[in-house]
């Protein structure tokens, strides 16, 4: 049955219980942002076209995380772009998953305020279980096209209220969270507390230009800028991978 308010959930009154909720994420949840980025920064060209920066190793790379986690979490902008499937791709992680007692792959949720996320989309399949976070803004006609397609995650006004969204979703069981983009989407993660782990493949390219993504766009900070400990840098490909932790998780 979709899930459709975070209040049955367990999660009214969230402003006063501001503390201990954002400490049950903490302590239960963990969310680890990976992107492949250009050497001067940027995730693809001002036309948010898809460029190749990373190579068949990064993209293993990239599916062993995708194995390892319960989710894997995009923006309605990345499926509007890329209309990616977010599946595991190697039969053999799958067939690890299913030995485990988990599905073949994880589940996949779409952060879409308004319900743009198209009817068609790859991520819609039946190849995964997917969510949609809406906020209260969707369309009465939005949700009812998404509704046979998807669990629909109701949290926020306007815009989709991130900490109440993954509360309702860590309730579903998932746990383990891989966030794949896009920049407003990483932005805005950062920007709640809810980011335990950044992993960056940086590339051997210049894509430049003042419109083309970032790794976190958005408002972007001007105090309080969140702090990273770096814990490893390994060459891969033509480029090189940086782990870093949050400081302070």
């Amino acid at each position: 049955m979709p899930v459709d308010n975070c209040v049955e959930f367990g999660w009214q009154d969230l402003e006063t219980r501001g503390f201990l909720y954002h400490s049950h994420l903490t302590t239960g949840m963990h969310v680890v942002v990976n992107a492949a980025m250009s050497a001067d920064g940027k995730l693809s060209s001002r036309r948010r076209e898809q460029i190749a920066i990373s190579g068949e190793a990064d993209f293993e790379r990239v599916d062993r995380i995708r194995a390892d986690s319960d989710a894997v979490v995009v923006g309605v902008g990345t499926v509007l772009a890329d209309d990616p499937h977010l599946t595991v791709k190697d039969e053999t992680l799958r067939e690890k998953r299913r030995e485990n007692g988990q599905p073949a792959n994880p589940a996949r949720v779409v952060v879409d305020s308004s319900g743009r996320t198209p009817t068609d989309a790859a991520i819609l399949d039946d190849a995964a279980t997917t969510y949609v976070c809406l906020s209260e803004a969707a369309s009465v006609e939005r949700r009812a096209a998404l509704v046979d397609r998807a669990e629909l995650v109701t949290a926020g006004e306007e815009r989709v209220d991130l900490l109440r969204a993954f509360a309702t979703l860590q309730e579903q069981g998932l746990e383990q969270v891989m966030v794949e983009g896009g920049g407003e989407l990483i932005f805005s993660l950062f920007d709640a507390g809810l980011v335990d782990e950044l992993r960056v493949f940086i590339g051997s390219k210049i894509i430049g230009g003042r419109d083309a993504p970032t790794l976190a766009d958005g408002e972007g900070f001007v105090t309080e800028f969140p702090s990273l400990d770096l814990e490893s840098v390994d060459r891969l490909d033509d480029g090189v991978v940086l782990t870093w932790c949050v400081a302070d998780r």
